[in-house]
């Protein structure tokens, strides 16, 4: 199963998510609260996927998705958010792999991590 590295800056967020993915067995090998953070992280821990958020202190999830692709091109990058207006994800996935609102995360998440790892 994929490393996975979590991005927000709120605490209920990343626990919620961690549980989620813990639950499917899916190992969650650190995380960060903002986008600074998460490209230290990713330089050291070198995680399949990146899930992040974009709304966020330091640096905000779309700097940090712009950062992974340029020091870990391999790495996955999942944007989980609230933003969920078609258009934004369309922008959204310019960037990223994938697309998450965070009100489907429950549904949509776990799918989505077993799709990119096998990509």
């Amino acid at each position: 199963m994929p490393s996975i590295l979590v991005v927000d800056d709120h605490p209920t967020a990343r626990r919620t998510i961690r549980s989620l993915l813990a639950g499917h067995h899916i190992s969650v090998c650190g995380e960060a609260v903002d986008g600074e953070e998460a490209i230290a992280k990713v330089r050291k821990l070198r995680p399949d996927i990146v899930l992040l958020d974009i709304n966020m202190p330091v640096m905000n999830g779309i700097q940090a998705a712009y950062e992974v692709r340029q020091i870990a091109p391999s790495t996955k990058v999942i944007f989980l958010t609230i933003h969920d207006a078609p258009e934004t994800a369309a922008v959204l996935r310019l960037l990223a792999d994938e697309f998450i609102p965070k009100s489907a995360a429950g549904t949509m998440l776990i799918p989505t991590v077993k799709r990119l790892f096998q990509t």
